[in-house]
């Protein structure tokens, strides 16, 4: 029997480290249960990809702009024949494969700024390139929210309909595709695929706090809003560290997109103190080991809790969408969450004391949380080869050690 051929996709090496962490989870699925299989990425960039994975790999869309505003005559033009040619390219590149897996990532939301013919029609083109070809299609452990733009709405809810596979990061994600009219009855939830990752062992500088920070405007829903929104995010965290620097301790500014280096530069020069320095993370890896040497963390980013929390560190949600609220739920955490757009530095300092004084049993309810994510993400793995490759003999191999 010939190899399997193996497309991932998404927005992946474009520079946010949780999509690149669940990429890696699935590559690493798929060299230890399929090695025989030939695995090529359709991705927003290919070149960071290809680099750092090993894999050969296609720019997303033929457009270079794509993400840019359009204003200019030239660009609008370019990005609407963009459409048609993508659909074109897409179509080409999913039929060349057995198996295409989208990885993770919040691919049926838009609890971000998000426009319906950049990614939701980019995901639409996959499914139904999938759908018309016979190309099994997985939209693997993703996360998914109410949607009120129609046409973004309708893009993703006819993608995941589109999709021979589907699996959830958190019920919410589940319940909210079911309202959107996808029948779910046999789609299932796991926890979120950055779970399936190695636990960097244990370091600790004590007294430091890590504050994961974000390039945080608001919602699909708050474009109006969104400078105020930011500013107020932006004002109430850097109040915060300034509190715990006048305590005399030492913060770690994490971030999860390029995009977020300039909000901790920012935090960086409104303090102006040597007990506060930014991380360089390059990878998901890279903040589990920052969040492992914290006495506890402050974080927005959803991948930056879930590093968080699997490294086992007393963790503090400043939330920006019901994801993170059910994550730190999932997790025993639920009582320590924060409201990201009215960040109040005062009652967010009052509850950052309340997690370390609990600090001890809420490390104990994190080890017992972590073996049972471990042990649904390998069901999820289990799964999701039964679904894609039918007829291997399928024996789990464990990859995170508890």
């Amino acid at each position: 029997m010939s190899a399997a051929r193996v497309g991932v996709f998404g927005l992946l090496g474009s520079g946010n480290l949780g999509n690149d962490g669940s990429l890696e989870a699935v590559l690493g699925y798929l060299r230890a249960e399929h090695p025989e299989a030939v695995v090529d990425a359709l991705c927003g960039g290919p070149e960071a990809v290809t680099a750092r994975y090993g894999i050969p790999a296609t720019r997303l869309h033929w457009y270079r702009g794509e993400y840019r505003t359009a204003s200019r005559a030239g660009a609008v033009a370019g990005k609407g024949l963009g459409k048609l040619v993508d659909a074109v390219r897409t179509a080409a590149w999913v039929r060349r494969h057995d198996v295409v897996i989208v990885p993770g990532m919040g691919v049926l939301e838009a609890t971000l700024p998000l426009r319906p013919w950049g990614f939701p029609y980019a995901l639409f083109l996959l499914c139904a390139g999938g759908r018309l070809s016979g190309t099994r299609v997985a939209l693997v452990g993703v996360g998914a929210d109410a949607i009120r733009d129609r046409p973004t709405r309708a893009l993703v809810r006819r993608a995941a309909k589109l999709a021979t596979y589907r699996s959830y990061r958190d019920d919410l994600s589940r319940d909210a595709m079911r309202a959107m009219g996808v029948d779910t009855a046999r789609d299932e939830v796991y926890p979120d695929l950055a779970f399936a990752l190695p636990t960097p062992p244990a370091a600790t500088a004590p007294g430091t706090v890590c504050v994961g920070v974000m390039d945080y405007h608001g919602g699909n829903d708050d474009r109006a809003r969104a400078d105020g929104i930011h500013r107020r995010y932006l004002d109430g965290t850097t109040r915060f560290v300034r509190a715990l620097v006048a305590e005399g301790r030492r913060v770690r500014l994490l971030t999860g997109d390029r995009c977020d280096a300039p909000v901790a530069a920012a935090i960086l020069d409104a303090v102006g103190s040597p007990l506060v320095t930014a991380a360089e993370a390059a990878s998901l890896a890279d903040l589990m080991r920052e969040a492992a040497a914290a006495d506890a963390v402050v974080a927005t980013r959803y991948h930056n809790l879930v590093c968080a929390l699997k490294a086992g560190t007393p963790t503090l949600a400043l939330s920006y969408a019901a994801k993170s609220d059910a994550l730190m739920d999932r997790m025993g955490l639920g009582a320590y969450c924060h409201p990201a757009r009215e960040v109040d530095a005062d009652r967010l300092l009052a509850q950052f004391r309340a997690l370390e004084r609990e600090s001890a049993e809420l490390r104990r309810t994190l080890a017992e949380r972590n073996r049972a994510a471990a042990r649904r993400v390998e069901e999820q793995f289990t799964a999701l080869t039964t679904a894609l490759f039918p007829g291997t003999d399928h024996t789990p191999v464990l990859r995170e050690a508890s």
